[in-house]
């Protein structure tokens, strides 16, 4: 364990904070750090600076028939969420050190503890001559800021290759390991609704004016889905979950107990029963934030202006620019008479989605149940991942896992990972590389 817990720790004790600018010199000191390892490794690595942010972009040649040996890319994150609030770690966030069978600390987890699994892996086999694919590195320094420099990059990236490795997610429980083989897309609304020149005497006006919050509940209700499925227009494209995949649910928490895990009342009578479908293969509407009239005030007007940011989460298969255009339409088609209703798409990102029957797929669960005994469950993400589809529009399957646990506290105080998780992971990054041989 002192082996790889010391030069772990190294990496861990660089507070390479994304959004904090004053650790803008961390975040780069992250990067040489990766860039060193592969160096030192035999490979090439540099620290690019993509339009103001640090990349680490480097390779580990094939030990023998470079030239015609696959191409694996293998993402990671060396930047880290802040520590905040630092009075609730039992330890320092930036000092790791393993209580117990856990290694605690900011990043063990999310992401520098699962990347350091691939660089050790690959170093191992290239020390060894015995690296039997190309392992290219392509890691950023702002996943938890944004994550777009990286998407920028591979989009620019005229190279192929032939499989990605992502280790950045996490076990069903404890020794259950899984596969993500699609994440949902995102589009974010700015939605404005005025009814009028000014806000006016409820007790004058009301019953006669419309009403700006009036106005915006109704327009809004049209795309809430009352009885757990939306619109069939927002539905279209979807990719219906293959048999594999819904195997591999059944290995999860039933749908009841997430939503009491995290305090949540159900939405309906049907949506514990199918929490799985819903937040895997389904999109989603909701309204994140509304701001109109005087809410804590006891004030009597009919407002003239109300605001809702409102996210629809794209399921596999669907495509931000069919199904942003359909959110705009069903808004301006709910709006009452009178009612002027602006829509602005802040942002976007498509859905990823890679074959569950792919070589890549395939060939990964086989090296993980060699490496750890146990065969991983095909699962979804109900987030977004914008690397994901990144790496799809190039025609390039990923394997997404991770040895995350749900209580290793990620984005929290006391940040952990199960230490034995640090070399099992190690063994099954090598076992992938080793199976990636026959792409």
């Amino acid at each position: 364990m002192a082996e790889w817990f010391d030069e772990l720790a190294e990496f861990l004790r660089i507070p390479s904070i994304s959004a904090d600018t004053a650790h803008a010199a961390d975040v780069k000191r992250a990067a040489e750090w990766v860039c060193s390892l592969i160096r030192e490794a035999g490979g090439e690595c540099d620290v690019i600076d993509w339009q103001g942010q640090p990349l680490a972009i480097g390779e580990l040649r094939a030990s023998s028939g470079a030239e015609s040996a696959p191409t694996v890319i293998s993402y990671g994150h060396f930047d880290v969420q802040p520590p905040d609030p630092l009075e609730l770690w039992v330890s320092d966030p930036f000092e790791p050190e393993i209580r117990g069978e856990y290694l605690y600390g900011r990043g063990t987890v999310d992401d520098k503890g699962q990347l350091y699994m691939l660089l050790s892996a690959a170093r191992e086999l290239a020390r060894s001559n015995e690296l039997p694919v190309n392992v290219r590195f392509c890691c950023d320094g702002e996943e938890e800021t944004g994550g777009h420099s990286i998407v920028e990059f591979l989009e620019a990236d005229e190279r192929g290759a032939d499989a990605a490795i992502i280790f950045d997610s996490g076990m069903i429980r404890r020794d259950v390991p899984a596969f993500n083989v699609a994440t949902r897309g995102m589009a974010y609304f700015h939605v404005t609704v005025r009814t009028g020149e000014r806000d006016l005497h409820s007790g004058m006006y009301g019953g006669a004016a419309l009403n700006a919050a009036h106005a915006l509940i109704k327009t809004l209700d049209g795309l809430i889905a009352h009885d757990g499925t939306l619109d069939d227009a927002l539905r279209v494209g979807r990719a219906a979950p293959a048999d594999e995949e819904l195997a591999g649910w059944t290995e999860l928490p039933t749908g009841a107990d997430e939503l009491a895990e995290q305090g949540a009342r159900p939405k309906d009578a049907e949506a514990a029963r199918d929490f799985y479908l819903r937040t895997f293969a389904e999109p989603a509407i909701d309204v994140n934030g509304i701001a109109t009239g005087s809410p804590h005030l006891q004030k009597t007007v009919l407002p003239v202006e109300a605001v809702a940011n409102v996210s629809i989460r794209l399921a596999p298969g669907q495509k931000v620019e069919e199904i942003a255009p359909v959110v705009e339409r069903l808004l301006r088609e709910n709006a009452p008479a009178g009612a002027d209703v602006d829509v602005e798409l802040w942002s976007s990102s498509p859905p990823g989605l890679v074959p569950p029957d792919s070589k890549v797929i395939q060939l990964g669960l086989d090296a993980f149940e060699r490496a750890l005994g146990r065969r991983p469950a095909l699962i979804r993400s109900g987030g977004t991942l914008p690397i994901v589809p990144a790496l799809a529009d190039k025609g390039i399957p990923t394997v997404i896992t991770g040895f995350g646990l749900p209580d290793s506290q990620i984005h929290s105080p006391n940040e952990r990972l199960v230490a034995e998780y640090v070399p099992a992971g190690i063994r099954a990054a090598r076992e992938l590389f080793l199976a990636f041989a026959q792409l």
